[in-house]
């Protein structure tokens, strides 16, 4: 009995298998979704997008300061043929968004799917979570520090960085800089070994 028990345990703590796909060092970045809190330097870093011909999805306030700013974008909720809802706590979790991110590239099963759903890839994520540690800290109300805990950004932000084989995460404006360098340079490339390094740097935060 007790070595069923350990057989048993061992088998549920085993790893998912890594699927298999295409290798792909360059990838050039031709959808990005855009969805922040923090705006430093978004609208800049956009526009070096957009003259790229990448094609910029977006949501709330990020997509409303991309429009002002005469930013091209495609609303999510349009992009995803769902609106948003609840207030806007339910706006990117959606497998158009997700199945885009995850996709792993080159699989015939997972190629088949996106086809089948008519499901896009993205490329890109720029995403910030909002300040749910200041919120707490400034000694706000229950309610204000639960309505500043993020769903979809951390998802977005996992989604992206668990992909990163093909997808790039932009979790801080800190990074916009090098990026706008480095996009201009490959002509809106990012190579694998950027992709791996934003992704190191996104997982710090939602760990």
């Amino acid at each position: 009995a007790h070595n069923t028990h350990t057989q048993g345990a061992e088998h549920t703590m085993s790893s998912h298998k890594a699927i298999e796909g295409k290798k792909a060092d360059k990838v050039k970045v031709q959808r990005a979704l855009v969805s922040v809190f923090d705006k430093t330097g978004v609208v800049d870093f956009c526009k070096v997008l957009a003259e790229l011909k990448v094609e910029i999805l977006s949501t709330g306030g990020t997509a409303k300061k991309l429009k002002e700013a005469g930013v091209p974008v495609t609303m999510v909720n349009d992009y995803t043929g769902a609106p948003e809802i609840l207030n806007g706590r339910v706006k990117t979790l959606n497998p158009h968004i997700h199945g885009g991110l995850l996709a792993v590239r080159g699989n015939e099963l997972h190629e088949a799917e996106l086809k089948r759903e008519k499901i896009g890839l993205i490329d890109m994520v720029v995403c910030n979570l909002y300040p749910f540690e200041q919120t707490v800290a400034k000694g706000s109300d229950w309610d204000t520090c639960i309505e500043n805990i993020d769903i979809g950004g951390p998802s977005m932000i996992r989604s992206a960085a668990k992909n990163s084989n093909y997808v790039a995460i932009v979790s801080s404006p800190d990074q916009y800089k090098e990026l706008t360098e480095t996009l201009k340079k490959t002509e809106g490339c990012l190579e694998l070994a950027q992709r791996k390094k934003l992704a190191f740097a996104a997982f710090t935060l939602t760990a």
